[in-house]
């Protein structure tokens, strides 16, 4: 009688890890599963990102965009050297309009 105990013991026991064995491999299914998803999602992500630093600086586009931003460049510096000549133009204008006795003592008056 006591062995016979004994075997449904061992037996309900070997039943309850067999149970548990199976919720087990049922969760590592899942998460190996899941893995893989987020690995190949990280794998993509990880190939634009290095599409996206290749393209950014290397790229035509934007290589014409940086020599039109050095053309930019170029072209206000002329404009500011054209200003400040103007500006100094002006100045000696007003300068000889509000008082022109030098202007006409050259002149020989």
């Amino acid at each position: 009688m006591k062995d016979n105990q004994e075997n449904l013991d061992l037996t309900k026991r070997i039943e309850e890890l067999d149970n548990s064995l199976s919720i087990a491999l049922d969760i590592n299914d899942t998460y190996q599963r899941e893995s893989k998803v987020l690995k190949k999602r990280a794998e993509e992500a990880e190939g634009e990102n290095t599409i996206i630093k290749g393209i950014g600086q290397n790229s035509p586009e934007m290589k014409a965009l940086q020599k039109e931003v050095e053309e930019l460049k170029a072209e206000l510096a002329r404009v500011k050297e054209d200003h400040q000549y103007d500006n100094m133009v002006h100045k000696r204008e007003l300068e000889s309009v509000k008082n022109p006795v030098p202007k006409l003592r050259r002149k020989g008056f």
